[in-house]
């Protein structure tokens, strides 16, 4: 019996993105409490980049890709999801609630087989209906990217109506998604950035202050905040510290300029500062995100979109740091 392939764009071999191509794969077949999925479309993310660095020749080929969305077209043993439902798909695997979090949270995309593919399997619970007002490269944008931020804006941090957040560095997917979100239950939003482009942007999208990374925050901002969500790290710490109120929060979920700081327990304790820190989500948080999308209907910030042939010149691009909003790469 001849064996199904499809297109898949796969790391092998030389570390990095010089490992990235686009290859004929055979088709996964679902196992009992899975799903096969037709993908209509897929994100890309910075663990894309992350992963193909760390890889090594010796290690097998893997589909990357962690955020998807397309079509049921096959179940396995004991599921219930209806074959043609459209779906959008929760990358954080085995992670059910908010309070249990797993030692070391699994995410779709290398060790299993990602989403930058014709098709994948996941676990049945791992799909939700896609909102209706998402076209296919929206719903693909927004799974991992989406999820990070909920959990890090209100799960971890806290946030209600007419409080004041800061988002330093927009641009990225997680903080273009917590400025929707932030904005969408009522809180005063305010984002830094060395582009002028992206804070305009960011203005555009409802942010109520943008300013430059490169300026005295404090003096800017002219009031403290309530909650900051950085995933910079070592390069704005302090000056995170420092727009925080007496008693403020500071959720930490990336370290994209490194991840040590010196940190002043004194000012800490004083304070009264809560650090926090975030990675992903569970199910129930994806869940809810998806509700919060489909109320408020909130559409990602989409800053290209590629076709499946062209996915390892994509993945080169994200390393440059110049998108707003999630590169989207088109399936089906």
């Amino acid at each position: 019996m001849t064996t199904k392939v499809m297109r898949a764009v796969v790391h092998e071999g030389a570390a990095g993105v010089g490992g990235v191509r686009v290859a004929e794969v055979p088709v996964p077949q679902p196992g009992p409490g899975e799903v096969l999925v037709r993908l209509e479309a897929a994100g890309l993310n910075h663990r894309d980049l992350f992963i193909v660095d760390s890889r090594t020749p010796a290690d097998p080929w893997a589909v990357l890709g962690s955020d998807g969305a397309g079509v049921i077209v096959a179940t396995g043993a004991d599921t219930s999801v209806e074959i043609g439902t459209e779906v959008v798909i929760n990358p954080s695997l085995g992670w059910a609630e908010p309070d249990v979090v797993p030692e070391i949270p699994a995410i779709l995309g290398v060790p299993t087989n990602g989403t930058l593919a014709e098709y994948v399997v996941v676990p049945a619970g791992n799909v939700l209906p896609k909102p209706a007002h998402l076209s296919w490269t929206e719903a693909a944008a927004l799974p991992l990217a989406a999820l990070t931020a909920y959990r890090a804006l209100f799960t971890r941090g806290g946030l209600t109506a007419g409080e004041h957040v800061l988002l330093p560095g927009i641009g990225s997917g997680v903080a273009t998604f917590a400025l929707a979100m932030a904005k969408a239950v009522g809180a005063t939003v305010s984002v830094t950035s060395r582009s002028p482009e992206k804070l305009a942007r960011a203005t555009e999208l409802g942010a109520d202050r943008a300013i430059g990374s490169g300026g005295d925050w404090a003096a800017e901002l002219g009031e403290p905040v309530d909650l900051v969500v950085d995933s910079i790290g070592s390069a704005t710490f302090d000056s995170c510290l420092s727009v925080l109120r007496s008693g403020g929060r500071m959720v930490t979920l990336g370290a994209t300029t490194g991840p040590d700081v010196e940190l002043s327990l004194r000012n800490l304790f004083f304070r009264q500062i809560s650090l926090l820190g975030t990675s992903m989500g569970s199910a129930r948080e994806f869940s809810q995100v998806v509700a919060l999308v489909t109320e408020h209907r909130l559409r990602p910030a989409v800053h290209r979109v590629h076709e499946l042939a062209d996915g390892p010149r994509a993945l080169g691009g994200l390393a440059s740091g110049e998108q707003f909003g999630k590169l989207v790469v088109t399936i089906g």
